[in-house]
């Protein structure tokens, strides 16, 4: 009696035990969909007027979050992260940097001035930013360069 219980309680040679994968890929499709929806894109337009130096020392920053862009072109003008409007005088830049940290500031990030000087512009545009962005209470600045064998190289 007792091996005829042995026998029927093993289970046939050709039956596997098997793993239902179906939650188990439902779970990995939760997790991709929340961080997706979690990550933060930070994308920057370049002004294509303007052509970045190129530094021997640079570092990429790590944290693009709180950036107010200024473009400055070669021939002294400015623009904000929306290039086609050019910003005529150093009120249109105080203004633009005001506006911009009055955003940035409530989601509890520190604004930074990202400035993009075209390598052929005279530094003291750059300065007029920077003296700008001061006055509109950003006193961190980020200069926008090529790495070191990348980019850079002349317009003309």
């Amino acid at each position: 009696m007792a091996s005829s219980k042995l026998k029927a309680s093993r289970t046939p040679e050709d039956e596997q035990a098997k793993l239902d994968m179906s939650p188990m890929i439902d779970m990995v499709f939760l997790l991709l969909i929340f961080f997706i929806v979690n990550a933060t894109a930070i994308i920057v337009k370049t002004d294509p007027d303007v052509v970045p130096p190129v530094a021997k020392n640079s570092k990429r920053q790590e944290d693009g979050r709180g950036r107010i862009v200024i473009n400055v072109r070669q021939d002294g003008t400015f623009t904000g992260e929306d290039f086609t409007v050019i910003l005529a005088d150093d009120k249109d830049i105080v203004d633009l940097v005001k506006r911009e940290r009055d955003k940035i500031i409530p989601l509890g990030i520190v604004p930074k001035l990202h400035l993009r000087g075209d390598q052929d512009a005279v530094f003291k545009y750059s300065r007029t930013a920077v003296r700008a962005a001061a006055e509109a209470e950003v006193d961190q600045v980020v200069f926008a360069v090529y790495e070191r064998g990348r980019g850079g190289g002349s317009k003309k």
